[in-house]
């Protein structure tokens, strides 16, 4: 609990025991003039002024600014009137229970927020560099990349990098919602807002702070509540337009419909100070946008980053999802499985698959030069140029090489017979004949399948795969995982037209997600309506463009984000009904006299606690 709410804490305590003394004087008969101008008026005004100051200035200060109609000023009057009539305790027993409510709400907008912004705290105050034999310790926008940072056991990593001496296992359940703690030695990538568990380590800094995983996190974070649902702002346009409405519906009750029906003047202003105790919209004002923050911060507990409320929504109306393979559904962790030699030996082929790849750093081509395995000597590669969806063009020693799939061969003329292995395929040409075919396998996701699977089950009606890869082995995945469609030896732009072609076909109302990881992935994750990329080792366009950030790669948690995106929408449109309702019937009671100050009382405080309540069920939304 904050200084701010204890304070309003002690400020509800103590009205609280004046009230009882008061109302216990009156009811007993031991002090009757409590009921009665001045005495009673002057008596119940001391710890009204206690409870209630804030409110009332905070609605003369809108009022001063133009801004009239909010729940202070409803408050304001409806308490005001009750003075004017002589409802001394209801008028301080509705601004007391108002307070009650706020401080509920506040208290209630800390915990959900508390989830999110726990990540801020993975933002490093410092780096060490090593100078002289000492650490000195560095604001971390002063570290440049390629400078060698330490990180000492419990410290927090600064800065993006790659291991270069030591080893430790490190902590990334912060950003990652992991509990189990991963092994890091030289050679191993980490990334900033990780905790290092045990040993030392010396980092080379491969990013500036600014460009880093930590800083990327706390600007999603922060814009986070920017994003609004379409409940949200249609709650919001509500409230601009009902406030008034029953303004001018109290005013009418208190001085209109005296003349028209007659009976007392203070009748009739006590039924117009009911109906705006009632009217008051603290339950939806407060309970929708807090169960949205409930459904992001549950989203975080488990590593997903959502970007708004908006597009949490949009994950509860999502039926078709579309992948990417490589990287998304498959490692990425490429090795050659077979090199098939046509005219020159099998080492001659990788040697100029890996000359010709010798500049280029997409995952087929380091498998390339790993099977190759002997140092590259790349000033013998002249003209290298990558052709899109194709592959590569090189002059090696003179000799122009290729290296690339079948329509690298078709567009230059060469000869070849397809492979139909499993795998990546390469044909490697050299001065216009066909030299060899490499393949190259990569692994299925752990989780992959089990991810699909759970996908349908939370009824995602299609699941489709799209790849650059070739049509064979693009098929066997899609088999082994148990896709609904898969398209395969697609360029770039291709991807976008295929999910352009499968937004046609979407009905009203239901949603397309696009999951991916690449820089080449960016233009399709900003085309669908749910882009979702992989945080971990993603690139920074993917996730710049993506409105979901799985900060694991871990393809399993998309169905538990559905589940807690569909278990939100669910609480706020109960709150929504459940508030409007009661004060529905509340409202209408009040009009005709049926209902008292107290009646009113539980219509505002009382609806706005359980909406509250139930928004915060939200939090609890997990991976089951």
């Amino acid at each position: 609990m904050t200084d701010k709410q204890k304070k309003m804490l002690v400020r509800i305590l103590a009205t609280f025991l004046l009230f009882a003394g008061l109302l216990a004087g009156e009811k007993t008969g031991a002090l009757p003039w409590l009921s009665t101008f001045p005495a009673g008026f002057g008596a119940y005004l001391v710890p009204y002024l206690l409870i209630g100051y804030d409110i009332i200035w905070k609605a003369a200060r809108n009022i001063r600014h133009g801004q009239v109609f909010d729940e202070n000023f409803l408050m304001m009057i409806a308490t005001f009137g009750a003075f004017g009539v002589g409802e001394y305790s209801e008028a301080l027993a509705v601004m007391l229970f108002y307070q009650v409510g706020e401080l509920f709400q506040n208290y209630a907008v800390s915990r959900s927020r508390q989830s999110i912004t726990e990540m801020m705290n993975i933002c490093p105050e410092y780096a060490n560099l090593e100078e002289d034999g000492r650490l000195i310790q560095v604001d971390p926008d002063d570290v440049e990349p390629g400078m060698v940072i330490v990180v000492k056991a419990g410290e927090r990593i600064p800065l993006d990098g790659t291991v270069i001496e030591g080893e430790s296992m490190i902590d990334t359940a912060a950003l990652t919602g992991e509990s189990v703690p991963r092994r890091a030695a030289a050679g191993d990538e980490v990334i900033s807002g990780c905790v290092n568990g045990s040993g030392t380590l010396k980092v080379q800094v491969s990013k500036a702070f600014e460009d880093s995983t930590v800083a990327k996190i706390l600007e999603l974070v922060e814009n986070a509540g920017s994003k609004k649902a379409k409940v949200e702002n249609f709650i919001t346009r509500f409230a601009r337009y009902y406030t008034p409405v029953v303004t001018v519906g109290a005013a009418v009750l208190a001085v209109v419909l005296p003349l028209v029906f007659g009976g007392s003047w203070g009748e009739w202003v006590q039924r117009a100070c009911i109906f705006l105790v009632i009217s008051c919209p603290c339950a939806l004002v407060i309970s929708v946008p807090l169960g949205f923050f409930g459904g992001i911060g549950a989203a975080s507990k488990i590593g997903v980053l959502v970007k708004g409320s908006n597009f949490l929504e949009a994950v509860a109306e999502m039926t078709t999802i579309v992948f990417d393979k490589t990287g998304t559904l498959t490692k990425g962790e490429f090795k050659v499985a077979k090199v098939v030699a046509a005219g020159r030996g099998e080492e001659e082929v990788l040697r100029l698959a890996a000359y010709s790849e010798g500049y280029s750093s997409h995952p087929v081509s380091n498998s390339i030069k790993a099977a190759y395995g002997k140092p590259l000597d790349l000033e013998e590669v002249r003209e290298a140029k990558e052709i899109a969806g194709q592959g590569i063009r090189a002059k090696v020693n003179g000799s122009i090489v290729l290296a690339g799939n079948g329509k690298l061969m078709e567009e230059n003329g060469i000869s070849y017979p397809p492979c139909e292995e499993i795998g990546t395929v390469v044909y490697v040409a050299c001065d216009g004949e066909l030299a060899g075919t490499i393949v190259i396998s990569d692994q299925v996701k752990e989780g992959a399948g089990e991810a699909i699977r759970e996908m349908k089950k939370v009824g995602v009606k299609k699941t489709v795969m799209l790849s650059g890869d070739r049509q064979a082995a693009a098929q066997a995945v899609a088999k082994e995982l148990g896709l609904d469609e898969v398209h395969a030896q697609l360029l770039p732009g291709d991807k976008v037209k295929w999910v352009e072609k499968l937004l046609e076909k979407q009905p009203k109302g239901q949603r397309l997600a696009f999951v991916g990881d690449g820089i080449n992935d960016a233009p399709v994750l900003t085309r669908a309506d749910i882009g979702i990329a992989m945080g971990s080792m993603g690139s920074d366009a993917a996730i710049e463009a993506a409105d979901v950030v799985l900060m694991d790669d871990d393809v399993r948690k998309i169905a538990s984000v559905v589940k807690i995106s569909r278990k939100t929408l669910r609480i706020v449109k109960q709150n929504i009904v459940f508030a409007l309702g009661v004060k529905a019937l509340v409202l209408v009671l009040g009009a005709f006299g049926m209902a008292n100050m107290w009646e009113a009382v539980f219509a505002d405080v009382g609806v706005s606690v359980i909406a509250i309540l139930n928004a915060m069920r939200a939090l609890k939304a997990s991976k089951s």
